[in-house]
């Protein structure tokens, strides 16, 4: 009896297998096969559904590459915006550029009309008028940001931050609650130390600077300059052209060399302004990108 109590519960069960195999005469092997290529294909979709997204390409900086649309819309952003604010400051910015497209373009065009050849010459005059005014914009847009940081605490770093090239700036390296300050560069020249404010007393910060650093700079040239419209003094609207036209004296090596012994200096900085804050707000970045330009 014990025996076939066990036949009959081996029996009852067996439909229940042949159920989950496939219908009823159907060939032995044949639904476990299909069962199985289901559970493959759910496998597979399931696999498909949570892929990883590819990782976005990488630039020579390190950053994710932008398409050229996207690089073209945002120029074309910033140079609206630096446009919207000189034309706060300077309210004759569209005629003056006018004037210079309407002068330049037409003396091209009149070369070609001497010529005989108007329309051939026509492109011509349109593109270099175009390029008139946007020199003339540039040109403002520089007038109009020097004259609104001038005078303010941290303009010198303001300028020296927006030079072309491979400068290292340190702002406020040294400084006192007047708000005098010295920031220090480092490039191919060697280290300059750029001093604002009152010059009896950026003299004092500068030579206390210089004695800081002369141990870990070596030979290495150190140049001073202070900003001012006083006699041995450099203009703010000068600084850059100043400081990019010292002599080259180090290589690209002695730079980098030279930027790890000035890491090992430490020290905490002193509050002084990051930069200027003409009409109560922080100058945009589109501004310093015409200013390049």
């Amino acid at each position: 009896m014990g025996g076939m109590a066990r036949s009959r519960s081996t029996d009852t069960s067996a439909p229940a297998g042949a159920a989950g195999r496939g219908p009823a005469g159907a060939p032995p092997g044949r639904g476990s096969k299909g069962s199985t290529a289901v559970g493959a294909a759910a496998a597979g979709g399931t696999g498909r559904r949570s892929k990883a997204p590819k990782a976005p390409k990488l630039g020579k900086d390190g950053q994710p590459k932008v398409s050229r649309l996207a690089k073209l819309k945002g120029q074309a952003g910033m140079i609206r915006q630096a446009y919207s604010m000189t034309y706060r400051n300077d309210p004759k910015l569209p005629w003056v550029m006018l004037i210079a497209f309407v002068v330049v373009a037409g003396v091209v065009e009149l070369v070609g009309i001497l010529l005989s050849s108007p329309f051939l010459f026509l492109p011509f005059a349109v593109l270099l008028g175009l390029l008139a005014a946007l020199i003339v914009f540039g040109r403002r847009a520089q007038g109009s940001a020097y004259r609104q940081v001038e005078g303010r605490p941290g303009a010198a770093s303001w300028v020296l931050e927006g030079m072309r090239g491979d400068w290292r700036v340190s702002s406020g390296v040294a400084g006192n609650r007047e708000l005098d300050s010295v920031h220090r560069v480092l490039g191919r020249p060697g280290i300059v130390l750029v001093g604002e404010g009152n010059p009896q007393r950026v003299r004092s910060l500068i030579a206390a600077e210089k004695r800081r650093i002369a141990k870990v700079v070596g030979d290495a040239p150190i140049y001073d300059v202070t900003v001012g419209d006083g006699e041995g003094q450099v203009p703010l609207k000068k600084l850059s052209a100043h400081v990019m036209k010292l002599p080259r004296n180090l290589s690209g090596g002695e730079v980098n060399a030279l930027g790890k012994r000035m890491s090992a200096l430490g020290g905490a900085r002193p509050p002084v302004p990051g930069g200027p804050l003409p009409g109560g707000r922080q100058m945009s970045v589109s501004q310093r990108q015409v200013r390049r330009r």
